[in-house]
């Protein structure tokens, strides 16, 4: 019978310090509203040992999802600017220890969006690797490859005569398209 009361008690000791742990973690969460477990779990560890209290991460986690305490992961805010996944060829990285020396060397092309009230502009930029200078640029509304023909075309007529030149992108649909490869080949 004594092991039965002791087992009795063991469960009212172990919900008390769960609804002490859970006040505290409310206490962080009014504050840091995403703070996750595992951060969470960290903070806490002088709170948990000042009340001897007994809780690994994983039993924080089990008692975080018993109550819904958990914070779900958010779904990305930005848009996708890359599609690698086309019909086009895609060349061979050959930077892979490349380092610049010089202006006009390298140059690295990108494509980064623009939060508008209800939509999106896409910023295509090239950028020279060695100076970090951008030498073109084009902001359109849509992903299409004349966003970055655009600032290709900025660049190679701002900079006439350039040789040995390499050329740098993610390999995006944008940049593997016949119009982009042509003006790069000629």
């Amino acid at each position: 019978m004594q092991s039965y009361y002791q087992g009795v008690k063991y469960i009212q000791q172990k919900a008390y310090e769960a609804d002490i742990i859970i006040e505290e973690v409310l206490r962080y969460r009014k504050h840091q509203k995403r703070v996750g477990t595992r951060k969470l779990f960290e903070e806490m560890r002088g709170f948990l040992s000042a009340h001897n209290f007994q809780i690994g991460r994983d039993a924080m986690f089990d008692l975080l999802s018993e109550r819904g305490l958990l914070v779900t992961k958010r779904k990305r805010r930005g848009c996708v600017t890359t599609l690698s996944k086309h019909r086009f060829k895609k060349y061979p990285n050959i930077i892979r220890d490349f380092i610049p020396i010089a202006p006009n060397q390298l140059w690295v092309s990108d494509i980064t969006y623009i939060h508008l009230p209800n939509s999106f502009a896409y910023l295509s930029l090239i950028t020279d690797a060695y100076s970090r200078k951008i030498v073109g640029f084009y902001l359109s509304r849509d992903l299409t490859a004349q966003g970055p023909l655009q600032a290709l075309k900025m660049a190679l007529k701002s900079n006439p005569g350039i040789s040995q030149l390499i050329h740098h992108s993610d390999r995006g649909v944008q940049y593997c398209c016949d119009a982009y490869v042509k003006i790069l080949k000629d």
